[in-house]
């Protein structure tokens, strides 16, 4: 085995390591964000979450963390569609919020 071939296989490993981490986060953000529309009485939409923000920052302990934020669609009406936000620190959920939207 050359050096190239196990430099292939390392990165296709961390790659299948880094998919199936990313899912665990996600499918965890998405029950979170259909457990927060019930909560304030609003619907999920398209039942899913996306990320769009990575960063890395550091926590109320210093330590070194991922930092990030994804996105939903909800509706109070069932006919205009708004965003909502999770922020997430590491494996936490630091904050959960919709954007202003009319009430049912």
């Amino acid at each position: 085995m050359t050096l190239g071939t196990l430099f292939w296989l390392f990165g296709a490993a961390f790659a299948i390591w880094y998919w199936w981490r990313a899912k665990a986060i996600k499918d965890f953000v998405l029950q979170a964000a259909r457990n927060y529309c019930k909560k304030m009485d609003v619907m999920l939409l398209d039942d899913a979450v996306y990320l769009r923000g990575l960063w890395f920052k550091r926590d109320e302990t210093g330590k070194l963390r991922v930092w990030r934020r994804f996105l939903f669609d909800f509706t109070s009406t069932g006919e205009e569609r708004y965003v909502g936000r999770v922020i997430m620190l590491g494996p936490r959920i630091l904050h959960m919020e919709l954007e202003p939207h009319r009430l049912n």
